[in-house]
């Protein structure tokens, strides 16, 4: 039989990533294996395997004074990374829990936490949910004693996915909720687009569709707004499961026709069983169950071979219930496959863990909710005993300046009045909109828009001079920070840190649409990144891609490529 010409590129893909997972997991046995001297020289070797193969865009480099549990801790954490973006969930968790001691030796509380939510993340892809909750529960402490609410919304979100993959939905509604509220909080939208995509399958879990599909849309568009492809096409696939539950089967297989195709184009084999899974239940609503039968094999064999016991549970359970009429034999092998698994990830034990868990979290939160409502009780019992005190003090001062400098005060307030006079006709004055302004857009008067304006020109010259901050960009506009950031959030609702984030992000993008021949060292500098690899970490946040896979995808991008 002849492989059909639509497969022979995925084929290829997969010859050329089997080969260079060879590689990578020859450099790591070279390191495991090395002597302490050589250390320092195998762990260069592997993080130019991951540079070569466009994982990394820095090259690490580590001399023979750096300590041995530096690096390893750098090595075994990026050999986790490695594993898990292949989708060997079982590598990255082993990795993953040696580096794990390295962080807390080190008191890298952020390290730490990074690894405690991969370890999270793989446990949940292998159906260890108390596993998984274990590490979210600890990450999510980390996060909440940082104070970094995006933090906090990427741990609820990753401790919502837990529950829902636990078939505990509703227990997942309040934790997608508080994450929402975090990231709303941070103003970080690519968090909030994520947060709002898993609020989607939360209530598409517990049979709320319509508002699933209310959640699928506001994420599916926040993520083309962000020109985020890759993520677009998950909300697609999430908006499908929507459509499937509101009978709208017609709507959904398009959407998931789109993205099937996608993910085979990236070769993204953890999202085309996903998207095979829920394409077999629409042909089995459409009452085309033998249609059906070939996606629902597809997603067993693509979750089987990377480890997904929960994916591959529903795709039995769909290969039953389309084989039960015509093949009631297979149709009961199915049922006892679907049957062991779901026994084996739905445990009382796991079932009461996550219980407990759950409530922690709450007594968790009720106690920080208790400590902050003690501590502004306190702090208004200061302040109005001091306002009382100050009260006191004013009052005799000012009857003392009564009697005393009457005719000054007098004629500085009829000054004062003046001055509010002429400050008012301005701002009345300059109440005008532009006319071309839509009528949904926010209304900003003449000097609100003068001054993003002039917000926008400072900060690209500073951008360019290399002195981008808060603090200069506060500065050269004549205003203390406390102001900027006050006046910033009136007008958009954004903060110094967050404009400066994204006029960076895009100058980025920028340079490397109009010169592509500029390292990413160049553009990390140029963008005013001190440090490359944090300058990659943001840039991969923001758009989903690294700046080399960012360039790689765009030069070869065809009419109907997406950018993930």
């Amino acid at each position: 039989m002849t492989t059909p010409r639509v497969l022979l590129p995925l084929a290829m893909t997969l010859l050329l990533t089997t080969s260079a997972l060879a590689d990578v997991e020859q450099q790591l046995q070279r390191f495991d294996q090395a002597p302490k001297d050589s250390l320092a020289e195998q762990a260069n070797g592997f993080f130019r395997q991951l540079c070569d193969e466009q994982f990394l865009d820095t090259l690490y480099i580590y001399n023979s004074a750096t300590p041995a549990d530096t690096l390893r801790e750098q090595v075994w954490y990026w050999a986790a990374e490695y594993y898990y973006d292949q989708q060997r969930y079982d590598q990255a968790d082993a990795y993953a829990l040696q580096a794990l001691p390295l962080f807390r030796q080190g008191n890298d509380r952020t390290g730490e936490a990074d690894c405690l939510n991969l370890l999270a993340i793989a446990n949940t892809r292998l159906g260890h949910y108390q596993r998984a909750a274990t590490f979210a529960k600890q990450c999510h402490q980390l996060d909440e004693d940082s104070g970094d609410t995006d933090r906090q919304a990427a741990s609820l979100n990753l401790l919502a996915a837990i529950y829902l993959s636990a078939n505990q939905g509703h227990e997942a509604v309040k934790y997608v909720l508080r994450g929402i509220d975090k990231a709303t909080q941070a103003n970080d939208r690519p968090r909030l687009a994520t947060l709002l995509g898993t609020a989607s399958e939360i209530y598409h879990a517990i049979d709320d569709d319509q508002r699933s599909l209310t959640y699928a849309n506001q994420a599916y568009e926040m993520e083309q707004q962000l020109g985020r492809e890759y993520k677009a096409m998950i909300r697609l696939s999430q908006k499908a499961s929507a459509l499937t539950g509101l009978g709208q089967y017609d709507e959904a297989q398009q959407e998931l026709e789109k993205a099937i195709a996608y993910f085979r184009q990236v070769n993204d084999r953890q999202s085309i069983g996903i998207c095979c899974n829920k394409m077999g239940m629409v042909r089995l609503r459409l009452g085309e169950a033998e249609s059906g039968v070939p996606f629902f094999r597809e997603a067993v064999d693509i979750f089987r071979q990377i480890g997904d016991r929960g994916h591959e549970m529903y795709a039995h359970r769909g290969l039953y219930e389309c084989l039960w009429k015509t093949d009631p034999d297979s149709a009961k092998i199915e049922n006892e496959l679907f049957s062991a698994l779901k026994d084996s990830l739905y445990s009382n034990a796991s079932a009461e863990s996550l219980a407990r868990f759950n409530a922690e979290f709450e007594n968790d939160w009720l106690i920080r909710e208790n400590h902050a409502e003690q501590a502004a009780r306190k702090r208004v019992i200061c302040v109005a005993v001091l306002a009382l005190a100050a009260l006191l003090v004013l009052v005799g001062v000012g009857a003392w300046l009564m009697r005393r400098r009457q005719q000054r005060i007098s004629e500085q307030l009829r000054a004062n009045l003046q001055k509010y006079d002429e400050l008012s006709q301005r701002y009345n004055a300059l109440q005008t909109t532009a006319a071309d302004t839509p009528a949904s857009a926010p209304q900003l008067t003449q000097g609100d828009q003068q001054f993003l304006d002039k917000l926008a020109t400072t900060a690209e010259r500073l951008l360019q001079e290399g002195h981008l901050d808060a603090e200069t960009t506060a500065a050269e506009m004549g205003m203390s920070l406390y102001q900027l950031r006050q006046r910033l959030s009136t007008i958009t609702g954004d903060t110094p840190q967050l404009f400066i984030a994204t006029m960076r992000m895009r100058h980025a993008r920028h340079l490397l649409d109009e010169h592509p021949q500029m390292t990413v060292g160049e553009v990390s500098m140029a963008c005013g990144y001190g440090d490359t690899p944090n300058f990659t970490r943001a840039f991969k946040k923001t758009f989903g891609l690294t700046p080399t896979q960012y360039v790689a995808k765009k030069g070869a991008s065809a009419p109907n490529d997406n950018i993930i």
